[in-house]
């Protein structure tokens, strides 16, 4: 209240001393332009500024209250779609959840026209369409998807890359990784995708190309990459003689195989499953002789059982020689129970057959094997020697069979 009063008498003063200066001196203005003058007092002219500058502000006032009806028009309408879109998303992704895909579909679809992440709507919408198998809605979405953000092109690729997966459509896929590889070469699903799609394809080369770079990526453990490797160099054995034409001879096919066995890196020489399919396939050429020559370089090298018992197997060009080869490797193995496989075997290859039951029982011995038992019954069988292969089936029975299951049997030979 005495703020008010002190303002009331400092304006009553100030426009009493004005209004004394006013009668005093009313002052004097000319303004003057070409031909026309005005004049008038210094107080009248400082009044119509007064007045001037207050209709001016009044009318900034009245232009900027007409577009603010404008702003919040426009913001209601931004916070109205914002509602709408949350509320067709949500009702979107449970129906996607719940594998209603047409509803999925169309409440995605719908949200994505009014909300500020339309890409997010629209890859969700296109894995409904594609739940449905509709392929050329999954492909329209996946393009809106694109127009609406193409920085994120290598989510919506690879989003594209596993439908046309799932839908078998391996060399548009092929074709569409290989492109996202070149803008994201370390992604980690790009890679596992490609591997999947080579995989599929078959194309073993190309996968044997790509596993450094699963590696640096870890894309793969260490288990799953040896287990890749060896089926990748597997395969090309396999490959190697099934893609050469029907009248190839055995020289061009042993030449094809053997190129096939180099590229195998040296880690993997002594896998048994890689050496087992090589020999096997060099016997089917009969290229025996220069399969013995590649496993006994190998040995050479380096000891090797799984190599040694492969080598038992071979018939090479000299039995008698490849016998005392073998025999030689026994002063510095002389309890191996795969070395006294293959003398057994390489001694039947030479006709000496009490050798070969004394390396067979040898090896039995070391290690209980079917496959070692195996062996020798068929040597006694043919040999004639009934009762005694009878006998070794009693006494070792137990060491050879699976373990059963404890059941009452018969007693003697009643019924």
């Amino acid at each position: 209240m005495k703020k008010l009063f002190i303002f009331l008498l400092l304006f009553l003063v100030v426009g009493a001393w004005l209004g004394q200066m006013m009668v005093q001196d009313p002052g004097y203005v000319l303004l003057a332009y070409k031909q026309t003058t005005i004049e008038t007092s210094l107080w009248v002219l400082l009044l119509l500024l007064i007045i001037g500058f207050a209709l001016g502000h009044w009318l900034l006032n009245l232009i900027s209250g007409i577009r603010v009806p404008g702003a919040r028009v426009r913001d209601w309408q931004s916070r109205r779609n914002q509602r709408i879109s949350q509320r067709k998303s949500l009702k979107g992704m449970v129906a996607l959840s719940e594998g209603n895909w047409w509803k999925a579909q169309r409440y995605l679809s719908q949200a994505a026209e009014r909300s500020d992440l339309p890409a997010i709507n629209y890859l969700a919408a296109a894995r409904a369409a594609h739940e449905q198998g509709d392929s050329s809605g999954t492909d329209a979405l996946l393009n809106k998807a694109r127009s609406a953000t193409p920085q994120a092109e290598v989510a919506i690729g690879l989003t594209q890359a596993q439908f046309q997966l799932e839908r078998g459509q391996l060399e548009p896929c092929l074709a569409n990784l290989l492109n996202l590889r070149r803008q994201a070469p370390k992604n980690t699903q790009v890679l596992r995708l490609l591997q999947q799609v080579y995989l599929r394809l078959e194309d073993w080369l190309a996968l044997i190309q790509l596993m450094p770079e699963l590696k640096r990526q870890g894309v793969l453990n260490d288990t799953q990459l040896a287990e890749l490797e060896q089926q990748c160099h597997l395969q090309r054995l396999e490959q190697s003689l099934t893609t050469l034409p029907t009248e190839a001879d055995d020289q061009e096919k042993l030449r094809t195989l053997s190129r096939s066995w180099q590229a195998v890196p040296q880690h993997l020489l002594r896998d048994p499953a890689l050496i087992g399919r090589y020999t096997d396939l060099m016997r089917q050429i009969g290229a025996e002789a220069e399969a013995e020559e590649v496993l006994l370089d190998l040995i050479k090298r380096k000891w090797d059982i799984g190599l040694v018992e492969a080598y038992g197997t071979l018939a090479g060009k000299d039995p008698q020689k490849q016998l005392n080869i073998a025999k030689g490797w026994q002063k510095k193995h002389p309890d191996c129970a795969e070395l006294e496989l293959t003398l057994g075997r390489l001694s039947m290859r030479n006709e000496l057959w009490g050798q070969a039951i004394s390396h067979f029982e040898r090896s039995f011995e070391l290690d209980p094997r079917v496959e070692t038992f195996s062996e020798l019954q068929r040597l006694l069988q043919h040999l004639g020697e009934t009762e005694r292969a009878a006998q070794l089936m009693q006494a070792n029975f137990g060491r050879v069979a699976p373990q059963l299951p404890a059941l009452p049997l018969p007693q003697g030979s009643g019924n």
